[in-house]
């Protein structure tokens, strides 16, 4: 039976009615109206408990990048609130839709300060500056249209979280039984201006080794196969940031890693930047080694200072890059690359437009040779063999999961290695913790990720360190059956952080150093499956036997030092002087 009585139905239905099937969250008095409701709507809508707030932001984010569908938390004020904001944070810079249903206090106390129940001072202030858009319902019968325009915002120009405030006297508040219920609010992409699409198309035309370099920003506008059909017809490399991995299949002879970005622009005559912010790593311009640029994002910010983009494209990143392969001449099948496309064909598949740009592309080849890629393979291989210790273990997890199994990445030695060097074939299957950098992050988002697919292959890792942020969510591992093979490379430190204090500090080790349970023990005592293994090939053993049982399973893997990888993933750092041979084992028990 489904009832339509109060506020909080309102939200269910409204949720509902934007393909809302999964909740993470958990309740609590100020929610208890919106839980009633749910409560009447188990067969529509799941929701899966956390056992912290922070879990819950994580895990909805999870579900978003790896589904392309929203993800949704809902948590109660105050405390709730402010644990919720690490996983608001990282959604926030890695381009997540998430939706964070927050309660709040009762409406006549808000600002009030009379230290209610989780009452924080300006709990709105606090959250409007980790989201793209916020709102307050004042009114049970506001709820619908606010979702509606929640969704709208999610589903619009540059996806960010976004959060709706419901006190619990509204939820809790009586509505007309006749309440209309927004239909499914359409995506609304960000449509570049046609004659600056012909301007950069013309700029590209005139190219003869343009260098594509593509961002989270593909994912988000689901623009992979638009990204590989223009790199293809221009016979352009594509340069993937960490954001940005899967963009195009990993597989496919014009994917290039990060670090080879370094080698392509000694050569380069034109640059194209696609959904990605286009900076350095800490902050300020990206060396382009002086070559011109052209930026295409769905957010202004992004297109100004520190950036000089020789053209400047404001739009969504699947729609620009259609209209390229368009404007260029790609709309018939033929490659522009080949030499063969004719503006006649052009201008008859894609309009005058298109035929006047592709004139100017007849006989186009570009003058990147297979053998010259090749080169620059190699070279980047050669580069990252500093990192061979952790690439071991990346290779086994990558053919563990196969192409379509998803790796949940955290700030931890092996994620700093996978972010720049872990092959992926698709967008959704590779997920980070951006800029923002969350300790925490891996193995809580993994679960939401598990929950969008119940089927798929997933592996999460962490530190030792980073895992104590969210190792109470075994718990909701265990509880909803979510089989994640969640591996913890166990050094005993803040790994980083000793190296620091080690290399610029003369190694006074300062509060690095951790005591960390038995995990086998942890395991045992969650019900959860587990294995302790010591290299690569035994992992690769382990993930193949939890990943086939589908069975949650927790597997540590004792290590001692890594390579450090800074050098690589930062430009301008000196290299590192390389390790002992097997530094990174421990002696077997």
């Amino acid at each position: 039976m489904t009832r339509f009585t109060t506020g909080g139905d309102a939200l269910a239905e409204a949720l509902i009615a934007q393909g809302v099937d999964t909740i993470f969250g958990i309740p609590g008095v100020q929610l208890d109206a919106a839980c009633d409701a749910l409560y009447y709507r188990k067969a529509q809508i799941r929701y899966i408990c956390a056992r912290n707030e922070q879990a819950v932001t994580y895990m909805a984010d999870g579900y978003a990048r790896s589904s392309g569908r929203e993800g949704v938390g809902m948590v109660v004020p105050g405390p709730g609130v402010l644990n919720a904001l690490a996983g608001l944070a990282t959604a926030y810079s890695t381009n997540s839709r998430v939706l964070l249903i927050c309660g709040q206090v009762d409406t006549p106390q808000i600002g009030k300060g009379d230290g209610v129940l989780h009452e924080l001072p300006d709990q709105t202030g606090i959250i409007a500056r980790l989201c793209k858009w916020h709102a307050m319902a004042e009114h049970a019968e506001d709820i619908p249209g606010l979702v509606a325009e929640a969704f709208r915002q999610l589903r619009s120009g540059r996806p960010r979280p976004v959060v709706l405030e419901i006190p619990p006297d509204v939820l809790a508040a009586s509505i007309p039984a006749n309440l209309a219920i927004p239909g499914y609010v359409e995506p609304e992409p960000v449509v570049p201006a046609d004659e600056v699409l012909r301007r950069a198309a013309e700029r590209v035309a005139r190219s003869q080794r343009p260098l594509i370099y593509a961002g989270g920003g593909v994912r988000a506008a689901g623009a992979s196969k638009e990204l590989t059909e223009l790199a293809h017809l221009l016979g352009a490399p594509v340069v993937v940031t960490e954001n940005g991995r899967g963009d195009i299949d990993a597989d496919d002879p014009l994917a290039f890693d990060q670090v080879a970005f370094r080698k392509l622009r000694e050569t380069a005559d034109l640059i194209i930047a696609v959904g990605s912010r286009f900076v350095g790593s800490f902050g300020g311009e990206l060396n382009v080694n002086g070559v011109p640029y052209i930026c295409i994002n769905a957010d202004a910010a992004d297109l100004t200072g520190p950036r000089h983009p020789e053209i400047a494209v404001l739009g969504d990143a699947k729609v620009a890059l259609a209209k390229l392969v368009e404007l260029l001449g790609g709309v018939d099948g033929e490659s522009a690359g080949d030499g063969e496309s004719s503006s006649e064909s052009a201008g008859a598949a894609a309009g005058d437009d298109a035929a006047v740009v592709a004139q100017s592309v007849v006989g186009y080849r570009p003058a990147y040779r297979s053998e010259e890629l090749a080169e620059v393979r190699a070279w980047s291989d050669r580069t990252l063999a500093q990192l061979d210790p952790q690439r071991e273990y990346l290779d086994v997890i990558g053919r563990v999961l196969g192409k379509d199994g998803v790796f949940v990445s955290e700030y931890t030695q092996i994620g700093y290695a996978a972010a720049i060097c872990m092959p992926r074939h698709s967008p959704e299957t590779y997920i980070g913790p951006g800029y923002e950098g969350t300790l925490g992050f891996g193995f809580a988002t993994s679960l939401g990720v598990q929950a969008a697919a119940p089927d798929r292959r997933v592996v999460s890792v962490s530190g030792d360190g980073g895992f104590s942020w969210t190792l109470q969510e075994l718990s909701t591992m265990r509880r909803f059956g979510l089989a994640v093979a969640a591996v913890v490379f166990n050094d005993g430190y803040y790994g980083n952080v000793r190296r620091i204090q080690n290399g610029n500090y003369g190694g006074r080790v300062f509060s690095s150093d951790l005591t960390d349970p038995d995990y086998m023990k942890l395991a045992d005592a969650f019900g959860i499956a587990h294995a302790r293994v010591f290299d690569p090939q035994e992992l690769g053993r382990a993930l193949e036997k939890a990943l086939a049982s589908r069975t949650p399973t927790l597997i540590e893997v004792p290590v001692a030092d890594f390579p450090s990888p800074w050098n690589l993933v930062h430009e301008g750092l000196p290299t590192p002087p390389a390790l002992p041979e097997h530094a990174d084992r421990v002696p077997r028990e």
